[in-house]
């Protein structure tokens, strides 16, 4: 239950700084949620914490450990619902009744069944709790935790670089940046925020691309690879076949043929039939993928907006015309008059040097600022 009814009004303030950082722990702290948590005394900062890795001391027992014996009375803001349950470290509510906090703010509820009830049990043992300062924002940053409890497939992230005309490559079909460094830089940021990265074969026969982690500070398990491709085409000399040993490759295909396919699962290649793509994020999730980042190309970023399995929709867009000929974006999507036309949302905006990113939520989707 929330109730910002009770919220005083630098609450919002403290809480976003909660927020960022929760931040912090981007890479490393999957399947847990990210988690900031501050302090606070006499309207002063006395001590602040994140959850930094999975399995490490959780934000609240960072940022009580930080205000030593300046907790007692202080207010205690944190970006999710104090856990409750003992996991790979105790309750944070027996840290917060211990250290004499006279008031607990949260952003938001702990969806978990097992870790939630925090709230309750404070109010309980008369602790002041103020639950929803914030709300929005919270989920937002870990969206992909919060959406693993209402759906059996993973939070989808489909990130485009496009042309100012809409394009994804020119009419060549050579493989070429659109995009500048910044922006590159910040999608293997992103990169290291998932669980898995996926690209349709196209683009793998374009670029044979890697798909790690190179450009941004290393997450705690390397994000497996995905490649949709109904025949399994993949190259057994490809980049990704030739690392699948050393970080996971799926291959998502229907119809493969035999020797070809006995081949790559030679190389260490994993293979998973799914006649659907919602068949296939479903069999994602049943390995372990609560979070994908699509990254192109046309026909798979295609298809899953046709079928609405995109959860975000980043798109980079670099200052170019590239004009007749050129691959649109979503050319294969089904035409649409415009009085029927869903509207996406937009929830963010970020420029990279002459490149700006664009973050949008689908119609029917909820959610605050986005990461």
């Amino acid at each position: 239950m929330t109730d910002e009814r009770s919220a005083a009004p630098d609450d919002g303030a403290w809480m976003r700084r909660a927020l960022a950082l929760a931040e912090r722990g981007w890479g490393h702290t999957a399947p847990n949620p990210m988690v900031g948590a501050v302090v606070v005394q006499d309207g002063v900062v006395v001590g602040e914490g994140w959850h930094a890795h999975y399995g490490g001391p959780h934000a609240e027992v960072e940022a009580l450990r930080a205000a030593g014996e300046r907790a007692r009375g202080a207010t205690l803001y944190v970006s999710l619902e104090p856990c409750n349950h003992f996991g790979k470290t105790p309750p944070c509510t027996d840290a917060i009744l211990a250290a004499g906090v006279r008031r607990v703010v949260a952003a938001c509820v702990d969806p978990s069944p097992v870790a939630g009830g925090g709230a309750e049990r404070l109010r309980e043992a008369g602790v002041e709790v103020t639950v929803g300062v914030e709300d929005a924002s919270a989920r937002e940053i870990n969206a992909p935790f919060f959406h693993a409890f209402s759906s059996e497939r993973p939070f989808v992230r489909l990130k485009l670089a496009l042309s100012l005309d809409g394009a994804v490559a020119d009419r060549s079909r050579q493989p070429a940046w659109l995009t500048g460094e910044l922006a590159r830089r910040e999608v293997h940021r992103m990169r290291a925020g998932v669980d898995a990265i996926a690209v349709g074969i196209g683009t793998v026969l374009t670029d044979d691309p890697e798909l790690t982690v190179r450009h941004a500070p290393p997450p705690r398990v390397a994000p497996m690879r995905v490649v949709f491709d109904t025949s399994a085409r993949l190259p057994r000399t490809s980049k990704l076949a030739k690392t699948a040993a050393q970080v996971p490759v799926i291959v998502v295909c229907w119809a493969p043929e035999p020797a070809h396919a006995a081949a790559l699962e030679h190389t260490g290649v994993m293979l998973l039939h799914a006649a659907t793509s919602r068949d296939a994020l479903v069999g994602l999730r049943e390995r372990g993928v609560r979070s994908l980042l699509v990254e192109g190309g046309a026909a798979l970023a295609s298809a899953l907006i046709q079928e609405a399995l995109v959860d975000r929709l980043i798109i980079f867009r670099a200052p170019l015309v590239l004009g007749k000929g050129a691959l649109n974006a979503f050319g294969a999507v089904p035409p649409v008059p415009v009085a029927d036309a869903p509207r996406w949302r937009l929830l963010r905006t970020q420029r990279f040097e002459d490149d700006e990113m664009s973050i949008y939520a689908p119609p029917a989707a909820g959610g605050g600022r986005a990461i």
